[in-house]
C-alpha cells in the first residue's frame, strides 16, 4: 500500500525533476507543490535514511546537524558555542546545553563566522546572557588526532552550566535529525523545538510543554568570535518590529568575513502579547526600533502552550525588502510539515543520483554521510528576485537563470570536491563557475581565494578559483568561457604583487626568509600556472600557454636533492637551516608550510609526476621515498598544528594537502600499493560516529574523496581530467551524470579483497589503471575484479600508468 507521505515525496519529486538545467527551480517547485500531514517522530525514508547527520559533530569535524537545503543559502543549525576552534560550525556534541538556534553555519571549516539571527524559545523570566556551557576545556579530543593535548578539561558540573544563562540543556536521547529535518527537547523550558529549511528561509515549531508564560529571544549580538571574552563585533546593527507579528533587522559583522552584511526578516504564527527591543542588554520601554551594536528583543505569550507556536525567518544579502521577498515567495503559509517534506524530498533526489550497494550498512551510512556533506557548500546568496551582493559590496542583478553562491572553500574542495560535480551534479557546474568568473571581475582583491558573503577572506594559500575554472573548460562544459574567464586570471599569474608572487617570478621561488609559508606557496602557484596553462590554451593566448606551463615546474626550485625533500630556500639562493622534515618551519618567526610540513610538501606535486621522480634520481627512487612517508614515525613535534591529524607515518589525512599521495604509486607502476593504502584510509579514517572524521570536514572536500574513493576513483591532477583507480568499497554504483548511467561494479570484494585482480570498461578488457573524465561522463560500466592477493602487473607497464604533465611514463 502506498502511504500518502510516499505519494506526496513522489509528488514532490517529480517537481525537482522538472528542470535539470536549473539546479535550484525544482527545488522551489516542490515547495511550492508543498506535503501535508506527518508528525515529530517520522524518520527518514529511500537513501536518506543512511544520512547520520551527527558524523563530524564531534572530534575535530566541525560539522552542524539542523537542516539546509543542497546548496542552500539557509543552514538553521543548533548553537551550543560560539567562540574558539571547536565551535566553528556552531555545534559540537560534548558541549552539553544549546544556546539557541541560528539561520547561517559553516560545514567543516577551521576558520570560523556566521550564526547569525539565535532564536531562543524560553520561559520563565527573561536571560539576555546564554551562560556557560558545561565543557570547560579549549578544545576537545579527537581519535585521530596528531599532537599531544593542549589543555585538560575540568569535568561537567554534575550536568549544570556554572553561569544560568537563557541556553538549555537538553537530553541527547529526544535528538534527532537527517537531511531537512531537526528536533530536541530543551530540558529546561520544555520545549520541544522543531526546525526545516527551504533555500533562503528556516522554519521552527516550538511546542510548550508547561503552562508557564513563555518569549521568543531573538539575540541578534550573538555570532562566532574566537576569543570567548571579546564579543562578535558587529556594526550598523538595527531591529524593528512591524506589528504584532513580525521582527526586521540588518547588520553588518567584522569577523573571519570582515564587514559582510546579513538581513533578515522573522514572522510568527500568532500575533505576540508583547515584545521588548534591548540595546547593550537595557530594555527600551514602548521602543519599535533600535539601533547599536548589541541588540536583542523578546516576543512574549501569555499562553505559549495552546497550540504550537511557529517561526519562519528569511534571510537576505541585500536588504530587508528582499529577505522578507524570500521569506513571502518560499514560506508563504505556516505549513511547517509541507516545508519538512519538500526539503526531505529535495535531498532525496539528490542523494539518490548515486546508489549503492555495500557489504554493511555502516558503510552505506559512511558514504551517504559523506555525499550529503559534499552538498553543504557552496552555498547559494542571492535573492528570489536575482539581486545579490557582489565581492565588491555592491548591489547586482542576475542574468536570467543564474544564481550567487558563497563559502567557496577552494583550497581544499579543488582537490576532489568540484571534480565530484563534475560527475554528480553537472548541471551545476557552469552555474558554480561563472560564478566565481563573477566574484574574479567584481572583487577588489581579484580571483576568488576563499569567498563568504561577498568579502574575500584570503584564508588559505594560492587562487584556486584558477583550478576549478580550468577544470570546467578542460572538461568541456557548456556556458564558461575561457575568453572571458582568462583575462580575469592572467592578471593575478603574470602582474599581480600578490603573496610573494613577485618573487616567485623573479627568482622562481619564494624566498622563505621573505615570505611565510613560502614553501607551500610556491608549490601551490605551480599547480595554478599548470591550471592557468589549460584555460589560456583554450583561450587562444598559446604564448601565454607554453610560458605557464614552463612556470609550473618552479617547484624544482625548492627541492633539496641532498635530503630529497620540499624545504625551505633564502632570497640569496641557499637552504635555510635548521631544517627537520616534521618541522612547520626552520624559525619561530613563522612557518614555511601551510598546515603541513616537508614530509607532506615533497609530496604536494600532483601534475608533474615523471619529470619530479628524476630529481630524486628515478621512479624506484621516487617509490622508496613514497614508501617511508607512510611508514616513518608519526611524531610531530609540539608546535604542529591540529590540522595535522590522522597520521599515518608522517602522511597526514586529516588535511587535504596529502588527499592525492596514496594515488602516487599508479604513477610508479605500483598500482598495487595504491590499492592497499586508499582502502586502508578508506576503513580507518571515515567511521559512522560523531568523532568519524579524521580533521575539518572543510565543506565537503573530506567527503568528497570518500565519496570518489569508495568508487574506486580520484582526480590526482582535476585539470588533467583523468580519474586514476583505487580500492573500491562499495560492491556497486550508479551515478547520474547529465541523464547518463555510469555504473561502477566491485566483483569479489570483501575487507580482506582489497587487489584489483583485472578491470572492465564496458565488456572489454581494461589495462590502464585510470580512466578519462570524457569516458565516465559518456555513460558506461566499469567492473573491478577484487582479490585477496595483488596482481603486480596491473597498471604497471609504462603504457598503462596515468599521463601526467600531458604525457604518460617514458618506457
Amino acid at each position: 500500500m502506498v502511504t500518502r507521505r510516499r505519494f506526496l515525496q513522489g509528488a514532490v519529486a517529480a517537481a525537482l525533476l522538472g528542470n535539470r538545467l536549473d539546479p535550484f527551480n525544482g527545488i522551489a517547485q516542490a515547495h511550492a507543490a508543498g506535503a501535508k500531514g506527518g508528525g515529530a517522530g517520522e524518520a527518514a525514508t529511500g537513501v536518506s535514511r543512511y544520512v547520520d547527520v551527527f558524523i563530524g559533530t564531534g572530534g575535530h569535524g566541525h560539522t552542524f546537524p539542523g537542516p539546509s537545503l543542497p546548496f542552500g543559502m539557509v543552514q538553521l543549525s543548533p548553537d551550543t558555542y560560539d567562540a574558539q576552534w571547536d565551535a566553528s560550525s556552531g555545534y559540537h556534541q560534548g558541549d552539553g546545553s544549546i544556546m539557541g538556534f541560528s539561520h547561517t553555519h559553516l560545514s567543516g571549516t577551521g576558520a570560523a563566522d556566521m550564526l547569525d539571527v539565535l532564536v531562543m524559545p524560553c520561559t520563565g523570566p527573561v536571560r539576555l546572557q546564554p551562560g556557560d556551557r558545561e565543557y570547560r576545556g579549549t578544545n576537545y579530543r579527537s581519535r585521530y588526532d596528531g599532537v599531544p593535548p593542549t589543555n585538560t578539561p575540568s569535568p561537567s558540573r554534575q550536568g549544570q552550566p556554572a553561569t544560568r544563562g537563557y541556553r538549555s540543556r537538553y537530553d541527547v536521547a529526544t535528538e534527532h535529525a537527517h537531511p531537512g529535518y531537526y528536533q530536541v527537547q530543551l530540558k529546561d523550558y520544555d520545549v520541544l523545538a522543531e526546525l526545516t529549511a527551504t533555500l533562503r528561509a528556516g522554519l521552527h515549531r516550538y511546542t510548550f510543554r508547561g503552562k508557564d508564560e513563555g518569549h521568543l529571544l531573538i539575540d541578534f549580538a550573538h555570532g562566532f568570535h574566537d576569543d570567548p571574552a571579546k564579543p562578535t563585533k558587529v556594526s550598523d546593527a538595527s531591529l524593528r518590529l512591524v506589528g504584532k507579528d513580525t521582527l526586521v533587522g540588518s547588520r553588518r559583522v567584522h569577523q573571519w568575513a570582515n564587514g559582510r552584511y546579513i538581513h533578515f526578516a522573522l514572522k510568527v504564527s500568532r500575533p505576540f502579547d508583547s515584545a521588548v527591543l534591548y540595546n547593550n542588554d537595557a530594555p527600551l520601554a514602548g521602543a519599535k526600533d533600535a539601533s547599536g551594536t548589541n541588540l536583542k528583543a523578546t516576543l512574549h505569550y501569555k499562553q505559549p502552550g495552546q497550540a504550537p507556536l511557529l517561526v519562519k525567518v528569511g534571510i537576505s544579502g541585500v536588504d530587508i525588502d528582499g529577505a522578507l521577498r524570500n521569506l513571502d515567495a518560499e514560506v508563504p503559509g505556516w505549513d511547517f510539515d509541507g516545508a519538512r517534506h519538500a526539503a526531505e524530498a529535495a535531498w532525496e533526489q539528490e542523494l539518490g543520483r548515486i546508489r549503492v550497494d555495500a557489504a554493511s550498512e555502516d558503510t552505506k551510512k559512511v558514504f551517504y554521510s559523506a555525499l550529503y556533506h559534499t552538498m553543504l557548500a557552496p552555498t547559494l546568496f542571492s535573492d528570489v528576485d536575482g539581486r545579490y551582493r557582489g565581492m565588491d559590496l555592491k548591489i547586482h542583478h542576475l542574468p536570467e537563470g543564474s544564481h550567487n553562491y558563497s563559502t567557496y572553500s577552494l583550497w581544499d574542495t579543488y582537490r576532489a570536491a568540484h571534480p565530484l560535480y563534475t560527475l554528480f551534479q553537472a548541471e551545476r557546474v557552469p552555474d558554480l563557475v561563472n560564478g566565481l568568473l563573477r566574484m574574479a571581475a567584481e572583487s577588489p582583491d581579484g580571483p576568488p581565494v576563499w569567498p563568504l558573503q561577498g568579502v574575500e577572506t584570503g584564508c588559505m594559500i594560492g587562487y584556486h578559483s584558477a583550478v576549478v575554472v580550468s577544470e570546467a573548460v578542460a572538461k568541456g562544459f557548456a556556458g564558461v568561457d575561457p575568453k572571458q574567464a582568462w583575462p580575469l586570471f592572467r592578471k593575478r599569474a603574470m602582474e599581480d604583487d600578490y603573496r610573494g608572487l613577485a618573487y616567485y617570478r623573479k627568482l622562481g621561488y619564494i624566498p622563505a626568509d621573505k615570505e611565510w609559508e613560502a614553501v607551500s606557496k610556491t608549490l601551490e602557484y605551480a599547480y595554478d600556472d599548470w591550471a592557468l596553462s589549460h584555460l589560456a590554451d583554450a583561450a587562444g593566448a598559446k604564448d601565454d600557454a607554453e610560458a605557464l606551463r614552463k612556470r609550473s615546474r618552479n617547484y624544482r626550485n625548492v627541492f633539496d636533492k641532498s635530503v630529497a625533500f620540499m624545504r625551505p630556500r633564502g632570497e640569496n639562493g641557499q637552504w635555510l637551516e635548521p631544517f627537520d622534515p616534521r618541522s612547520i618551519g626552520h624559525s619561530k618567526q613563522w612557518r614555511d608550510f601551510t598546515e603541513s610540513n616537508a614530509w607532506q610538501a615533497t609530496f604536494l606535486n600532483q601534475h608533474d609526476l615523471y619529470g619530479y621522480m628524476e630529481l630524486f634520481g628515478g621512479q624506484p627512487a621516487f617509490e622508496r621515498k613514497l614508501d617511508e612517508l607512510f611508514t616513518t614515525s608519526s611524531e610531530l613535534p609540539a608546535d604542529a598544528p591540529p590540522d595535522i591529524a590522522g597520521l599515518v607515518g608522517q602522511y597526514a589525512h586529516g588535511n587535504e594537502p596529502g588527499h592525492h599521495m596514496a594515488y602516487l604509486y599508479a604513477y610508479t607502476g605500483a598500482h598495487y600499493k595504491t590499492q592497499s593504502r586508499v582502502r586502508m584510509l578508506l576503513t580507518d579514517m571515515y567511521r559512522a560516529d560523531p568523532d568519524g572524521l579524521a580533521g575539518n570536514e572543510d565543506c565537503g572536500q573530506m567527503s568528497a574523496w570518500y565519496v570518489l574513493g569508495a568508487m574506486g576513483l580520484y582526480p590526482v591532477d582535476p585539470v588533467s581530467t583523468h580519474y586514476v583507480f583505487g580500492s573500491p568499497v562499495l560492491d556497486r554504483a550508479e551515478v547520474d551524470i547529465a541523464g547518463k548511467k555510469l555504473v561502477v561494479e566491485a566483483k569479489g570484494n570483501a575487507a580482506d579483497s582489497p587487489y584489483i585482480q583485472s578491470v572492465t570498461w564496458n565488456g572489454k578488457p581494461w589495462s590502464k589503471s585510470w580512466i578519462a573524465h570524457a569516458d565516465l561522463a559518456a555513460g558506461g560500466t566499469l567492473v573491478f575484479q577484487m582479490g585477496k592477493v595483488p596482481n603486480k602487473q596491473f597498471g604497471a607497464a609504462p603504457g598503462d600508468r596515468p599521463p601526467s604533465f600531458g604525457a604518460g611514463m617514458k618506457a
